[in-house]
């Protein structure tokens, strides 16, 4: 009996976070064969446990990070063109009544926000008294605020939108699928995975490793660790509360230690507060918020509004470990949020290796055309860059307007529920039509999991975006973890089984 062959691509990517999933995109639509191994699910770790924000980073201008902050902001404004349905403007309201930073050096650095980036959509900054302005309800002081724009994002579903492009592109996506060994065979890659099918060999002119936290230890199961590059874990935690305020802006909170707390309009019902910045010691693995983090997360939105909460009041909390690249600085909150790509362009018996280290979501775009062109030498007959105003899938909305796209899906479903068809529409976009198919009612978009979570969500998510769990559905395609009744969770895994 003749042996399988070994498949071959020209890049076999480690690790379905952003970057790996971006990477994935970009490359395949120049014409590369891409596999992409993730040990887990698509954003089960730091790409799901972001602040949800796609932003220049004002207060890394403190750190003189003016190229990364410039990148970024140029990014912010190309990203919300390309998911629309899952990044929207959000307004930032930035109180002096308590800041350790003297207002002229706040709006100083607020002057180069706006205008370093090459602003075009998002509104400029505006100076409020918040004792009038009725974003000062809620808060406990007044005096004045600045006012200025960014984006939120839905993290988890960027990176799946991004790896459902990178298939339909021809990409082979490969979830639950961890690469446990590789050696050189002549100027190529030999790479064991394994998946609950048992192991497997993958043969690859290239390793992109994008491994996130776990980038030092891929490098060390390769054989290719360095001492003088390396990745520094931070980790960064977030509570849920109920809300604070009435309103659809949030707030940037100066702490007296001169950290940054964000407090967002999350999910209609709740607000979320964050992140902190602890240096993360242990393997990397699931990070859980520790009592001090709580604490100090509600002192500071205790500080600052009326409504007081406890740790009885946290609905859910979330953590994630930042992969820094190492720079060596004594603050975990002065680590360079900047990416470095490592490059071993290979030679014979040492094939070649593409490692990240660092990167935030806002830069993940450029990241990738970056790594593009790093490998460009070695696949010379590649593509160009594509990436660039193409829109990700569900981004497909006329002009953008998405208040006009929710309009049509209520004439086209009139009997499903506006919240319904709006939470779809924020969800997935133009593919809302393939989610809902068929049905023309609440009964025929089939079993009821609990607070509106329908059997045609469910299967479309596992059908479509490598759902295979209810952690991976109620957290990370959706939030509706938040929203269901008990029992839920327990419901979603049995009718996966029968799958």
């Amino acid at each position: 009996m003749t042996k399988p062959a070994i498949p071959e691509v020209d890049l076999l990517i480690i690790g379905g976070g952003i970057n790996g999933a971006g990477i994935a995109r970009d490359a395949v639509g120049r014409g590369l064969s891409v596999m992409l191994v993730e040990q887990d699910d698509l954003a089960s770790y730091t790409s799901s446990s972001s602040t949800k924000l796609i932003h220049g980073g004002l207060r890394y201008l403190e750190y003189y990070e003016f190229r990364l902050v410039r990148e970024a902001l140029i990014e912010r404004e190309r990203l919300l063109n390309m998911a629309p349905h899952i990044i929207w403007p959000l307004r930032f309201v930035l109180p002096q009544s308590q800041s350790p930073r003297p207002a002229w050096m706040v709006r100083l650095g607020l002057f180069l926000y706006d205008n370093i980036g090459g602003r075009k959509e998002l509104p400029g900054t505006d100076t409020i008294d918040l004792s009038s302005d009725l974003k000062g309800s809620g808060l406990k002081d007044g005096g004045k605020a600045f006012v200025y724009s960014d984006c939120w994002v839905e993290d988890s579903r960027l990176v799946a939108l991004n790896a459902m492009d990178a298939a339909a592109r021809g990409a082979d996506i490969r979830t639950r699928t961890k690469l446990i060994a590789g050696r050189a065979d002549g100027d190529e890659w030999i790479a064991t995975i394994e998946d609950k099918d048992g192991t497997h060999e993958v043969r690859a002119k290239m390793l992109i490793n994008a491994a996130g936290p776990w980038v030092d230890e891929m490098l060390r199961t390769l054989g290719r660790a360095k001492n003088d590059r390396g990745v520094r874990l931070v980790k960064g935690s977030h509570i849920i509360v109920p809300k604070l305020y009435d309103g659809d802006h949030a707030f940037m909170l100066q702490n007296p230690d001169r950290r940054i707390v964000f407090a967002i309009p999350y999910e209609h019902d709740y607000t979320l507060v964050g992140t902190t910045d602890e240096p993360w010691q242990a393997a990397p693995g699931k990070a859980e918020i520790s009592e001090s983090e709580t604490e100090y997360l509600l002192d500071t939105a205790n500080r600052y509004f009326e409504t007081q909460v406890g740790k009885g009041d946290v609905k859910w909390s979330y953590a994630g470990i930042r992969p820094l690249y190492d720079d060596h600085a004594a603050n975990a909150s002065a680590v360079t949020r900047d990416y470095v790509l490592d490059l071993e362009k290979g030679e014979p018996g040492r094939p070649p290796m593409l490692s990240i280290f660092g990167g935030k979501i806002t830069t993940f775009r450029k990241l990738a055309e970056h790594a593009m062109q790093e490998i460009s030498g070695i696949f010379p007959k590649m593509g160009r860059a594509w990436t660039a105003g193409i829109t990700l899938p569900g981004g497909e909305i006329a002009r953008g307007d998405f208040e006009g796209f929710v309009d049509t899906l209520s004439v086209r479903y009139p009997q499903l529920p506006a919240a319904l068809l709006r939470r779809y529409a924020r969800a997935y976009g133009a593919r809302t039509h393939v989610l809902i198919g068929g049905a023309a009612t609440l009964d025929e978009l089939g079993r009821d999991f609990g607070g509106g979570l329908y059997q045609a969500e469910v299967d479309y998510l596992v059908e479509h975006e490598w759902a295979r769990s209810a952690e991976d559905i109620l957290w990370r395609r959706t939030k509706m973890g938040l929203h269901v009744p008990a029992g839920t969770a327990e419901a979603v895994e049995a009718y996966l089984a029968t799958r």
